[in-house]
C-alpha cells in the first residue's frame, strides 16, 4: 500500500493549516478515506490532485513539431475517435495521426507544452452549462480553436440485469459495492466526483474507489469480467460491451487546436472527414452519440451542451 498521511502530514505537505486540510476534502476533492475515525491520505493521490490542480504553469514557447507526415492528438480517449483517427490513417497513407490517451487534462498540458497538435477534452465546468473554456483559459496562453467532435452519453456501466439496483449515483453509497475508476483529470472522473459530492458520499468509502483504469473499456471490462459492479463510462462502452447502462447527461466532447496551427492541411482534412458519411456510420454502428455539431467551431455560452 502507498504511503498514507496523517492530517498534520498533508497540511505540512500543502504549507496550511490543518483546518484547511478539512476544508480541502470538503470544498475540493482532496483525497481522504476515513479509518477508525481518523482521516488517512495517500500520499500518490495528494500528489495527484497538486497536480490537477495546478493552473499557473511555466510557459512554453514556439510550435509544436510540423504536422507534415504526423499529427498528434492527445487527451481523453473514446471508441469513435480512435476508429475515426483508423480511418483518417486509411485514406492518407503518407500521413499518420497517433493518440495519446492521457486523460482531458492531460490533453490540455500537452497542448500548452507543444507535445500535439490537437487535445480532445470534455471537462465540464464548475458552472455545469458548458465545457473545456476555463480549463482551457487556465492552461493555455491563447484561446484555441474548439471544434466540436460530439455528444455523447455519460452515466455508469453495469452488469446485465443490474443485479445491484443501481439507477442514481446515490445508489453507490450501499455497502459492499465494488467500483473500478478513471483517473485524476479525466473528465469522467470529473463528473463521478462532482455527483458522489452533490449525493453526499465520500467516494473514497466506495470499494475499489482507487483503482484507476486508463480507457473506458478497461472500466467496462472490469465491470463485464465481475471483478465490479459498476463503473463511470459512456454508453459506446455499454453497447460494446453489452453491459447495462444507467445514464447521467449528454456531454460535449471537443477538439482544441492552437490558432497557429489551425489552418495547417492535416488539421483541415482531419476536420473535414467529420462531416462525411463513414464517421456517421461508425457513431451508428456504436451508439451513444450524438452529430449534430460535429465539425463545428465551438464558443462560449453557445448552448451546444444542452
Amino acid at each position: 500500500m502507498d504511503k498514507l498521511l496523517s492530517t498534520r502530514q498533508v497540511a505540512q505537505f500543502l504549507g496550511v493549516n490543518e483546518k484547511m486540510v478539512y476544508n480541502l476534502v470538503a470544498d475540493k476533492g482532496l483525497p481522504a478515506t476515513k479509518v477508525t475515525g481518523k482521516w488517512l491520505f495517500p500520499r500518490h493521490l495528494v500528489e495527484q490532485w497538486v497536480e490537477t490542480n495546478t493552473i499557473n504553469y511555466p510557459r512554453f514557447h514556439g510550435k509544436a513539431p510540423d504536422t507534415q507526415g504526423l499529427l498528434v492528438i492527445s487527451g481523453s480517449n473514446d471508441p469513435l475517435l480512435e476508429r475515426t483517427i483508423a480511418l483518417f490513417n486509411k485514406r492518407n497513407p503518407g500521413q499518420m495521426t497517433v493518440f495519446g490517451n492521457v486523460g482531458s487534462m492531460g490533453g490540455l498540458q500537452a497542448l500548452r507544452r507543444n507535445h500535439c497538435h490537437i487535445a480532445a477534452s470534455h471537462l465540464l465546468q464548475d458552472d455545469s452549462d458548458d465545457y473545456n473554456f476555463e480549463f482551457a483559459s487556465q492552461e493555455l496562453d491563447q484561446a484555441p480553436a474548439m471544434v466540436n467532435f460530439c455528444r455523447r452519453e455519460q452515466g455508469l456501466l453495469v452488469a446485465g440485469g443490474n443485479p445491484k439496483g443501481i439507477k442514481l449515483v446515490a445508489d453507490l453509497a450501499q455497502p459492499n459495492l465494488r467500483i473500478a475508476n478513471r483517473p485524476l483529470g479525466t473528465g469522467t472522473r470529473l463528473l463521478l466526483d462532482r455527483e458522489l459530492k452533490r449525493c453526499g458520499i465520500n467516494g473514497t468509502t466506495i470499494k475499489g474507489y482507487q483503482r484507476e483504469f486508463g480507457r473506458h473499456l478497461d472500466v467496462g471490462l472490469e465491470v463485464l469480467a465481475g471483478r465490479a459492479d459498476v463503473a463511470p463510462g459512456i454508453r459506446a462502452v455499454a453497447n460494446i460491451l453489452g453491459l447495462e447502462f444507467v445514464p447521467l447527461r449528454w456531454e460535449r466532447f471537443d477538439l482544441l487546436i492552437a490558432k497557429e496551427r489551425f489552418f495547417d492541411e492535416a488539421i483541415q482534412r482531419f476536420l473535414s472527414l467529420l462531416h462525411e458519411a463513414p464517421v456517421a456510420e461508425l457513431a451508428q454502428a456504436i451508439g451513444g452519440y450524438d452529430l449534430k455539431y460535429s465539425g463545428m467551431m465551438i464558443y462560449p455560452g453557445d448552448g451546444l451542451e444542452k
